[in-house]
């Protein structure tokens, strides 16, 4: 226990780093993944192949395969991104994948008879989205929402591999000085079970709210 406490400054900072990328490429996982998961809902094949492509891929990759594309592979077509922004950019293309599925169920449980009410008082294809079906299929999807963004908290653990200080690579470094491996990966989990533990008590305040209104 001594070393656990020893260490928990040191896995703090990760902690800090941890939800810094957690944080990014849950923002830009939505963005991605409202796009495209509509994009997949569209008509026009030109929008809804590619975004089929691009779900199917990501989704059927694993995670640690498309943080080395990203991080090693892109150097060799000219592009060399610092790890921190590599890894914000490989978790947000594979949670854009995995929400744009969860974006596209809750459009699909939005009654079609409200776009058709939308479209006869006028409202365009945007208004319509916007407007109606967007803010019912976020309130619908809150749940899925946050498991996917807690999953994604235990899944930045793999952005250890390029170097990144998060969580997981501090308690690497500490071990490699103290050889307590069973403490301070206990630690490690400990700070992780807090994270996700807290981020779930949020999404369900805010489920609660949603809801009353």
């Amino acid at each position: 226990m001594s070393d656990i406490i020893a260490s928990m400054p040191f896995l703090l900072q990760g902690a800090v780093i941890t939800l810094q990328v957690t944080v990014l490429a849950a923002i830009f996982g939505t963005i991605i993944g409202t796009i495209f998961g509509m994009g997949r809902l569209s008509k026009v094949p030109l929008l809804r192949i590619p975004s089929s492509i691009y779900i199917e891929f990501v989704r059927g990759t694993p995670l640690l395969v498309q943080i080395y594309i990203i991080y090693f592979g892109l150097p060799s077509l000219g592009i060399d991104l610092p790890p921190f922004t590599a890894a914000v950019v490989a978790l947000s293309i594979n949670a854009g994948a995995y929400t744009a599925e969860i974006v596209r169920a809750g459009i699909q449980s939005i009654s079609r008879g409200q776009t058709e009410a939308a479209r006869s008082l006028g409202m365009t294809v945007w208004q319509t989205m916007r407007y109606i079906i967007l803010p019912q299929a976020f309130r619908n999807i809150l749940p899925a929402l946050g498991n996917e963004f807690i999953a994604l908290t235990k899944e930045s653990s793999l952005v250890s591999v390029i170097g990144i200080a998060e969580l997981t690579r501090q308690g690497q470094y500490i071990i490699s000085r103290t050889f307590k491996s069973f403490e301070i990966y206990g630690g490690v989990a400990i700070v992780y079970f807090v994270i996700t533990f807290t981020m779930a008590q949020i999404v369900n305040w805010i489920e609660k709210k949603v809801t009353i209104k």
